[in-house]
């Protein structure tokens, strides 16, 4: 081997260290950063015709398990999903409230009883009577409350609903983007790595929305298919359509026509959980929307019913004729059987006993439908009313069977349902959430060691001063011979 094939080869390695030096830095500097993938080096023999030459760095490689980042991806998306129905679940559980706590629906009813059969012991006391009909507002108020929350959650989804269809949008055209951009790269003789890294981040933030499958193409290219079935990305990037309401009324629904769905470029897909789109915070909101707030207004609607129901009887105030409304009203009026959707944002109590809409308290002692006042001590229609609540009746309406239920049962069963159902999405979030927290720590241990690549770093620096050491040899011989 001659004098100037050792400098070759020794320069050659000084090269290929300095290189696997900056990759080193590269991988210390983003130990933390999201989204970046550990580089390694790949050394191979340079060969000049048949004889070595040294060495060259062949590539600089990501490192990435792309089968535990895809299960990872999918690990995301079950959690957003799951945190988002939790979150609203034990949200609206506690707006109802617990018994223990004052404030509940259930306490509220509860004082309202109470108060009726206080009062029948002294029918003669006005503040008596207006304790009951405080109580009794105190009831309807709160229901209106959670009527109003329910609207409120169905319009903030479809908010959000909104502006995730706009961030998918955009991230599969940057994506898009970044693919021309590889392969352009590539063709080049570029290190495009960083570029991969940035796709990576946003595929990772397209996934947590819709649970998605990455495919590898040639030229380091990727396609996105959902696990629905849908394909997002597959040389150009889909449009996702979706129209946001402003106001949402319980009455206005996706079947109905009334609130909007979900479009790929431009034709209509399923909204369902297990639809193209379903399984990731997009198809939790939809189910948020859809059916976890209506399902609830349901029940509210149907306990407001039962209240109306059961004080509108003439049998519990003779004064009363049929069809007309007893101490709660649909809005001030008798109900409407057949318009009972978002009956709890309308209960209110019967101005005919409330002094602050013309009304007389004296009523709820006389009967609301009374010509003239009655005798004072007359606490008949006061017990009445109490034991009309007591009484156990089948709802008309609502999920809650065909048993018979005292009002207090039926207010008990509705939070047990309630309750329930956060417990069973509790128990899924936390499963979805431990299940992603270990691949989390399984992907942090495939990333970046510092300690590791520090040891490399000394690897390298022996390395180094090797080659370097070849060097000022073959230039202490060449000296030497300059002097002959």
């Amino acid at each position: 081997m001659g004098i100037s094939q050792t400098l070759s080869n020794a320069l050659s390695g000084l090269t290929a260290a300095s290189r696997m030096v900056e990759v080193v830095a590269s991988n210390t500097a983003n130990a933390l950063t999201e989204g970046y993938a550990r580089r390694e080096v790949s050394l191979g023999a340079q060969m000049v015709g048949r004889q070595g030459a040294g060495v060259r760095v062949l590539s600089v490689d990501r490192i990435v398990n792309e089968t535990l980042r895809s299960d990872l991806r999918l690990s995301d998306a079950a959690t957003q999903n799951a945190s988002l129905r939790y979150d609203f679940l034990s949200t609206f559980e506690a707006r109802i409230g617990t018994p223990e706590d004052a404030s509940s629906l259930s306490s509220k009813f509860a004082q309202f009883e109470a108060s009726l059969v206080e009062a029948g012991s002294r029918p003669e006391s006005e503040a008596r009577l207006a304790t009951v009909l405080d109580s009794a507002r105190a009831v309807t108020d709160h229901l209106n409350a959670l009527s109003a929350h329910l609207q409120d959650s169905r319009m903030t989804a479809d908010r959000q609903i909104a502006a995730q269809v706009d961030t998918l949008n955009t991230a599969l055209s940057q994506v898009d983007e970044l693919n021309a951009t590889i392969l352009a790269g590539k063709a080049a003789g570029h290190d495009t790595n960083a570029i991969k890294d940035q796709r990576q981040t946003l595929v990772d933030q397209i996934s947590s929305i819709v649970p998605i499958r990455q495919a590898t193409r040639e030229n380091d290219q990727i396609a996105l298919f959902t696990t629905g079935g849908a394909v997002l990305l597959e040389g150009n990037p889909v449009e996702i359509g979706f129209i946001s309401t402003g106001i949402i009324t319980p009455d206005m629904t996706y079947v109905g026509g009334t609130l909007s769905g979900l479009t790929l470029n431009g034709n209509a897909v399923s909204i369902d959980e297990d639809g193209f789109l379903g399984g990731g915070s997009l198809g939790a909101l939809f189910t948020i929307r859809d059916t976890l707030a209506p399902d609830q207004q349901i029940q509210i609607d149907a306990l407001s019913r039962d209240l109306i129901e059961r004080v509108s009887d003439p049998a519990i105030d003779p004064t009363l004729s049929g069809g007309t409304a007893g101490l709660f009203t649909d809005d001030g009026g008798p109900l409407d059987p057949l318009d009972e959707t978002g009956l709890a944002g309308r209960i209110a109590i019967n101005p005919l006993a409330d002094p602050e809409q013309g009304g007389a308290l004296s009523l709820l002692r006389d009967g609301l439908g009374a010509a003239s006042p009655g005798p004072v001590s007359n606490a008949e229609n006061l017990f009445a009313l109490a034991s009309a609540f007591t009484t156990p009746s089948a709802p008309s309406s609502g999920n809650f069977g065909s048993s018979r239920h005292s009002s207090a049962e039926l207010f008990a069963s509705f939070l047990s349902q309630v309750t329930s159902d956060r417990q069973r999405s509790e128990a899924t979030q936390t499963y979805a959430k431990t299940r992603y927290d270990t691949l989390k720590e399984q992907a942090l241990a495939d990333g970046v060691d510092t300690d590791h690549e520090m040891q490399k770093l000394l690897q390298i620096e022996e390395l180094y001063s090797a080659n370097a050491r070849v060097i000022q040899t073959a230039d202490a011989l060449i000296k030497q011979l300059l002097e002959i």
